[in-house]
């Protein structure tokens, strides 16, 4: 009696021999759920259990959700992601699914459950309104999918229930549009904030010019900046190769490093900061600070994300009179100031660091300058007037003339200028 595990094309084999017979049940990809069901059958054979034994008899959500969470999220995703993942599978899918096996999951149960979502409700300021957004609705079910998808490849499951549900999920909360500064508000606020806080003014400073975003900010090291030989040299630049999420430097959104161009204004600030710095670190013994953070709170470590609107940046907008924006809203005037100065959205993509030209143009694109009614207007331009009867008679009869001698010049001399032999019969 013994019981393997065989890898074969991509796939984990069990292999179980008893009593001089063979069963090979197929698992998945995933080598530790393979180890696991092994470890499981020889339990239940060791306790004599030798009846029909079916190692891809589907797991429960619950257990197999757990798995994927540690053999693949953890692994393969970043720690925001792994916490997004874990806190809406233990709130809202894992409540509901949890005790069902994989194969029993139906599409019917994934609606009604994404329905009963959809149709809850809470009171703020005795007003009632949906408890989920459709963006938590999408997020909820995206969990879902995601983890029957991973059973889909490991062969545990046939298809995946679901698949393009959710469209019909609708909320009474509408989506919030990104909101951006207009280039006078962006040059108030930062007043505001140099008068208040002027030590922070770096800070947002390098928000607006530069469109990192926040994690990407608090992260920023010296030696990620490149100022050139002066403000005329066009090699000035960040290279954003850092993020600061849940407590841990990471790297940015889509694992890409990426170059932003450095403005003028953004240089000089930068430099006489980085004098200051360096002035500090000499008196300190040190010889270099391309290693320390930009940014760093007044104790020298990460500045805590958290505190940055509440503390400075809401103070300063309503000090200003400004409506209010959220700190990435700061990222959102960069890029729209970008497309209204003429910018091209290649240049956009690359300096926001999207993973594609189609996020620029749906978040940007409404912002290309000449993107209004004119360009309708100039259709009419290209009218011809009218022409009366006669002329048009007239004209239609010159343009038979002068089309039969066209016919007569072209067809004719040479004989064999068209290949076709019945053509050329009946023009001659």
């Amino acid at each position: 009696m013994g019981v393997k595990i065989r890898k074969l094309r991509g796939k984990w084999y069990l292999v179980i021999d008893y009593r001089g017979k063979r069963k090979t049940r197929v698992i998945g990809s995933d080598r530790k759920i393979a180890e696991e069901v092994r470890r499981e059958v020889e339990a239940k054979l060791a306790l004599g259990d030798f009846g029909i034994l079916d190692p891809r008899e589907s797991p429960t959500f619950g257990m197999y959700a757990e798995r994927w969470l540690k053999c693949y999220v953890e692994v393969e995703r970043k720690g925001s992601t792994l916490r997004s993942y874990e806190q809406l599978l233990r709130l809202h899918v894992t409540p509901r699914f949890g005790q069902k096996r994989l194969s029993d999951i139906k599409r019917e149960e994934i609606k009604a459950f994404l329905g009963e979502l959809s149709r809850k409700t809470k009171t703020v300021n005795e007003e009632t309104i949906s408890r989920f957004s459709r963006n938590t609705l999408r997020l909820i079910v995206g969990a879902l999918r995601s983890v029957l998808s991973a059973a889909v490849e490991d062969g545990l499951m046939e298809n995946n229930p679901a698949l393009k549900v959710g469209r019909f999920a609708k909320t009474e909360r509408p989506a919030h549009q990104a909101s951006a500064m207009t280039r006078q508000e962006a040059e108030v606020f930062l007043a505001a904030i140099e008068d208040l806080w002027p030590e922070w003014y770096p800070f947002f400073l390098t928000a607006l010019r530069a469109g990192l975003r926040k994690g990407e900010l608090i992260a920023l090291k010296w030696g990620d900046i490149q100022f050139g030989k002066d403000e005329n040299d066009s090699n000035r630049f960040i290279l954003v190769q850092r993020n600061y999420s849940l407590g841990q430097f990471t790297t940015p959104k889509s694992h890409r490093t990426r170059r932003v161009d450095l403005s003028r204004q953004l240089r000089m600030v930068l430099l006489q900061l980085r004098d200051k710095r360096l002035l500090d670190a000499f008196l300190g013994g040190k010889t270099s600070i391309s290693d320390e953070l930009v940014f760093p709170s007044q104790v020298g470590t990460p500045i805590k994300p958290d505190n940055i609107a509440v503390r400075y940046m809401q103070p300063a907008l309503e000090a200003a009179g400004l409506r209010r924006f959220r700190f990435h809203d700061l990222r959102h005037t960069f890029g729209s100031l970008l497309i209204q100065g003429g910018a091209s959205l290649t240049y956009v993509k690359e300096q926001m660091g999207h993973s594609s030209i189609q996020i620029t143009v749906d978040t940007y694109g409404h912002l290309i300058p000449g993107a209004d009614i004119k360009w309708i207007d100039r259709l009419d331009d290209q009218t011809t007037p009218q022409q009366s009867a006669n002329q048009t008679q007239t004209g239609d009869a010159e343009s038979e003339r002068e089309s039969m001698e066209v016919v007569e010049k072209f067809w004719l001399p040479p004989r064999d200028s068209n290949p076709d032999m019945l053509i050329q019969s009946q023009l001659s």
